[in-house]
């Protein structure tokens, strides 16, 4: 029923407080649906280094993606040489309209960074010489912040976030996790319905408002407003946590039925 399953990483696959961080029937069920030629994308804020240490040194997984989507817009698939190569010309499309959005929003970042001065212990992210982000102390401080971007945000519609936890990461408006899913279903001539996406937080909220997925899920630990839109697009809401609420999702949606 299904032909691609994307999947967050952090807190959606990854149990960072729990041993084994991943329950050993995720891995069956990626084996068997990729037997039954179902495509895994991990769609994440990492970097694509930092998901390929997460996947192969830091939680070994026994499995690897066929399509990696990171930093919310970037996508990726596995190239010969068993290395990541750009999957056609959206990422650089994706360059040169973020090169655009940070050229315009000079003034509106100049204002965002006298904001984080009034943040105690906040601080600024910056990634060669330009400024793309920042982190706060607290999730409080964060709500203050993104209620502070929004505001700018009516002056150049095309500046966008998208947030993690006490993360923030500056984005052109036309890209995101749903919008690279979008485009990665696309190019393999996979519909939305025949695409499952799996988030617990903010920067997930793209794929699991129904546009680019037509089955969404999230495991118990999902922030509130992930639970919201899930619960709005008609999706599911595990009681499990993590990959154990991905696997619990996949058998309420009669997607994977190994071990019922």
């Amino acid at each position: 029923m299904i032909k691609l399953l994307s999947t967050d990483f952090d807190g959606t696959l990854i149990n960072h407080g729990q041993k084994p961080p991943v329950v050993p029937e995720l891995f069956v069920m990626l084996k068997e649906l990729r037997a039954q030629g179902v495509h895994w994308a991990v769609n994440t804020g990492r970097t694509l280094w930092h998901l390929d240490e997460g996947l192969k040194k830091e939680f070994r997984f026994p499995i690897e993606p066929d399509f990696a989507i990171v930093e919310e817009r970037d996508v990726f698939r596995r190239a010969n040489d068993g290395g990541w190569e750009p999957f056609g010309d959206w990422n650089g499309q994706a360059a040169r309209d973020h090169a655009e959005m940070f050229h315009l929003a000079e003034p509106l970042l100049a204002e965002v960074l006298a904001f984080l001065e009034r943040l105690i212990g906040a601080n600024a992210i910056h990634d060669h010489g330009r400024f793309i982000g920042a982190v706060t102390t607290t999730d409080a401080d964060m709500d203050r912040l993104c209620v502070f971007l929004d505001k700018l945000r009516a002056r150049l519609p095309l500046f966008s976030y998208q947030r993690n936890t006490i993360y923030v990461r500056f984005c052109h408006i036309n890209y995101s996790k749903g919008t690279a899913l979008g485009e990665l279903a696309s190019k393999l001539g996979i519909a939305r319905e025949q695409v499952f996406a799996a988030g617990d937080h903010h920067n997930d909220l793209a794929m699991l408002d129904g546009r680019f997925a037509g089955f969404v899920m999230c495991p118990s630990n999902s922030c509130e407003e992930v639970k919201l839109t899930v619960r709005t697009a008609g999706g599911y809401l595990a009681n499990g946590v993590a990959s154990a609420g991905v696997v619990e999702a996949m058998r309420h949606f009669g997607l994977w039925k190994a071990g019922i």
